[in-house]
């Protein structure tokens, strides 16, 4: 080995962010708060800087997280999971996204939770 290291890439991740949002296609669900639990991660470059300038800053994720679920009723987890991802990838570093939004409540007391992931990347 020459000791050169080379990153081959690196991920920004935050995990079980929980956001109360308008979210629901039944009448029971209109008009109502429901949990939600996302999970983002990003795929961003980074040198091995000990500035936080040079990366994405956590908050700004968790702060899109919370910006997304304050925008009022949606029908569907998709969408959220959409629009987060937009946010997201607004920062030209990331080169690609990947959104999970669990509803806990949506089929309990038979399940967990459901909810959807996507991954978006530029191009």
């Amino acid at each position: 080995m020459n000791g050169r290291l080379r990153t081959l890439g690196s991920k920004v991740f935050v995990t079980g962010v929980r956001v109360q949002a308008e979210i629901g296609v039944y009448r029971h669900e209109i008009g109502r708060l429901q949990p939600l639990i996302v999970d983002v991660e990003l795929d961003a470059p980074t040198d091995g800087s000990d500035r936080l300038a040079d990366t994405v800053n956590y908050e700004t994720i968790l702060a899109a997280a919370k910006a997304v679920a304050a925008e009022g009723h949606m029908a569907l987890v998709e969408t959220f999971a959409h629009r987060l991802a937009a946010r997201c990838m607004a920062d030209p570093r990331v080169t690609q996204v990947r959104v999970r939004v669990e509803k806990p409540l949506a089929l309990a007391p038979d399940a967990v939770g459901a909810g959807v992931e996507i991954v978006v990347t530029r191009g």
